[in-house]
Formats: C-alpha cells, sequence, structure tokens
C-alpha cells in the first residue's frame, strides 16, 4: 500500500468524468488499497478515485454509524433512491480549508461492485448518505463548491460554539 497525493481544486482531473471499471484485477485491488490507506492518513471520511490523479469509477468511504467505524469500498457506484433532505455543512479534501452548507438527502441507498465485481446494495443515514452523494459527484467531475449555498467560517463558528459553551 501506498500514499497517494490528493489533488486540490484548480487540477482539470478533477473535472473530468470517471470511467467505468471494467476489469477487477490485482492493479484495481492495489488502487482501493491505496485509497483507503490516504483516506485513513488524511483524516477525511470519503475519497474518490479521481481525487488522487485516477479517472475510475471508484470510491472509499467510512461509515461512521456502525461501531468501529467501518471502511466501505465502491466499485462503480451510484445512488439509487434518496428520502428527505437536510441542509448541512461539508468539505473537501480536494478544497481544503474550505466548508460551506449544502442541501443532501438524510437517507439515500447506493448500488455499487465490490473489488472482485460482486453487485450489492447499502443504505446510509446523516453523514453517510452525505458521503454517498459527494463523492460519486466527484466520478462525474463536480466538486461540492459548486452546490454551496453559503459558506461557512470554521474558525468563527467553532468560537461562536466555544463561547456559547461557557
Amino acid at each position: 500500500m501506498a500514499l497517494r497525493k490528493i489533488l486540490t481544486q484548480g487540477d482539470e482531473q478533477l473535472l473530468k468524468r470517471s470511467r467505468k471499471v471494467e476489469k477487477f484485477d490485482d492493479r484495481l485491488h492495489q488502487l482501493i488499497d491505496d485509497m483507503r490507506e490516504t483516506l485513513e492518513n488524511s483524516g477525511g471520511v470519503g475519497l474518490a478515485a479521481p481525487q488522487v490523479g485516477v479517472l475510475r469509477r471508484v470510491v472509499v468511504l467510512l461509515d461512521v454509524n456502525t461501531e468501529p467505524e467501518e471502511l466501505i469500498e465502491l466499485v462503480n457506484p451510484e445512488v439509487i433512491e434518496k428520502r428527505d433532505e437536510e441542509r448541512v455543512i461539508e468539505g473537501c479534501l480536494s478544497v481544503p480549508g474550505v466548508y460551506g452548507y449544502v442541501t443532501r438527502p438524510t437517507w439515500a441507498k447506493i448500488r455499487a461492485q465490490d473489488r472482485d465485481g460482486n453487485w450489492f446494495e447499502r443504505e446510509g443515514e446523516g453523514m453517510v448518505a452525505q458521503c454517498f452523494c459527494h463523492e460519486t459527484e466527484h466520478l462525474d467531475g463536480h466538486l461540492f463548491t459548486e452546490k454551496v449555498e453559503e459558506y461557512v467560517d470554521m474558525d468563527a463558528l467553532q468560537a461562536e460554539d466555544e463561547a456559547d459553551g461557557e
């Protein structure tokens, strides 16, 4: 396994549509393993292959609703169902230090393949549903900044929260 460089906003790769994975081989397994290690090292909750410069439909993300947190591998994922919506603060490893309010579903179902090509479906609530949508948008060449309704100064928000807690 190896850490991969996470591309940041301004890199043209992030704006390109990823290709469907057709070969489920050692090369794919290496990509997924590297993405897992890169995500674990980043402190983020999700990572799409285009963020590490690979235009393939591959995502790894943390299911923060499980104890312990489970790392999910998604190959050729598509969101097939969404319910309800909420306004949430979102950030992105490819847009460091930038946060903003976006509207995301509170529940989503995704259909994907595992690293061996087997199809499965998985449901997620809250941040997991948000992550399903955020990461699959990366695969189509979109960044969350396209959806931001209002940018947030996280330092000011944190200071405000600390002041409220005193």
